[in-house]
C-alpha cells in the first residue's frame, strides 16, 4: 500500500518511457527475495524451524509488474501525502507498537486474527481493502438496499446497507460499522467503529474518533476504481488517501475453509510448549 523508499524520487505514477527500467529491477528484486526464501539442497532435518516450513510457500508468487490504476502504473495505493507514506503520529505509533507487543504464544488470543480464523489477513476484508500474496478476489452482489461484499481470504463478508444508519456506537463489529449512499454513479461507504481488536493491527487503524470513506465507481465495463479516505486525529497526523483497481474476472472464488477445526493454531501453541521445554541456552 504505502511507496517504498526505492521510488522516492519517481513521485506516485511511473513514466511510460521509464516502465521497462522499473520493471526489470522490481523483477530482480522479486527474484532475490524468492530465492532467498527457497529451501536450497536436501531437506530441512529439523534443526532449524525458521526454513521450510512455510504453508504453500512454493506457490507464492509475488508478481514482477506494477499495479495500474486509472491507466497509469503506479508505486503505491496511497495518493496522498505525496509522499506516498501513512502518517501516522506519535501516539499513533505508540498504540500500535503496544498491540503488537501483546502478541504472544500464552494462548490463542495472543495470535492474529487470521490465524484464529476471525478476519482476513494483510487487511483484505478491510476497510480499506487490501491485496495480499493470494486470495485477491472479492464478489459485489448489489440489490437496492444493500451492497455485499464477499472476500475470497478467511472468508469475510461485508453486508453494507444503503442509505441506512449507523448502530449505536456500543456496537464495534468486525470490519466496522458500514453504510453507504450514492453520489451519482459512485457508491460512497462511511465505515466507523472499527472492532478495538481489530483496529491496532488493520491497515488503517481507526480509533474511536476515526472514520474510512470508501468511494466505489463503474471505471469502465471491466474495472472498478476503489477510493478511500482515512481521517482520525489519533493515529494520524492528517487525512490520507489511496485508490486502486478491481478488475473484473470469468473465474469464481473458492471456500476458505479456515474454521475452529484448523489445527495450525493448535500447532503453534503446541510448538510454543515444546520450546519452553528446552534448556535456556548460556
Amino acid at each position: 500500500m504505502q511507496r517504498s523508499a526505492n521510488y522516492e524520487e519517481v513521485g506516485l505514477v511511473i513514466p511510460d518511457d521509464r516502465l521497462p527500467e522499473f520493471t526489470n529491477d522490481h523483477h530482480q528484486n522479486v527474484r532475490q527475495a524468492t530465492d532467498d526464501n527457497q529451501v536450497q539442497g536436501e531437506l530441512p532435518d529439523g534443526s532449524d524451524l525458521a526454513r521450510g516450513r512455510g504453508y504453500n510457500a512454493f506457490w507464492v508468487d509475488p508478481g514482477s509488474q506494477f499495479g495500474r490504476v486509472r491507466g497509469q502504473s503506479r508505486t503505491s495505493w496511497i495518493t496522498y501525502p505525496e509522499d506516498g507514506r501513512i502518517p501516522f503520529s506519535q501516539q499513533g505509533n505508540d498504540l500500535r507498537s503496544a498491540a503488537y507487543a501483546r502478541r504472544g504464544n500464552d494462548g490463542p488470543e495472543g495470535r492474529s486474527l487470521g490465524e484464529r480464523c476471525i478476519i482476513g489477513f494483510g487487511s483484505t476484508g478491510g476497510p480499506p481493502m487490501n491485496n495480499v500474496l493470494y486470495n485477491n478476489m472479492y464478489q459485489f452482489v448489489q440489490t437496492d438496499d444493500y451492497l455485499m461484499i464477499l472476500v475470497e481470504m478467511v472468508h469475510d463478508t461485508r453486508i453494507i446497507p444503503i442509505n441506512g444508519q449507523h448502530r449505536p456506537d456500543a456496537l464495534e463489529p468486525w470490519l466496522g460499522d458500514s453504510v453507504g449512499y450514492w453520489d451519482g454513479d459512485t457508491l460512497v461507504v462511511e465505515t466507523v467503529n472499527l472492532h478495538p481488536q481489530q483496529s491496532p493491527r488493520n491497515a488503517a487503524p481507526l480509533s474511536a474518533e476515526g472514520k474510512i470513506v470508501e468511494r466505489f465507481t463503474r471505471y469502465s465495463d471491466d474495472q472498478i476504481l476503489y477510493e478511500f479516505e482515512v481521517s482520525d486525529p489519533v493515529y494520524y497526523t492528517e487525512d490520507w488517501r489511496g485508490e486502486m483497481t478491481f478488475n473484473t474476472t470469468d473465474t469464481k472464488p473458492y471456500e476458505y475453509a479456515c474454521h475452529e477445526g484448523n489445527y495450525g493454531l493448535t500447532g503453534i501453541l503446541a510448538g510454543a510448549r515444546r520450546l519452553e521445554l528446552e534448556p535456556a541456552s548460556d
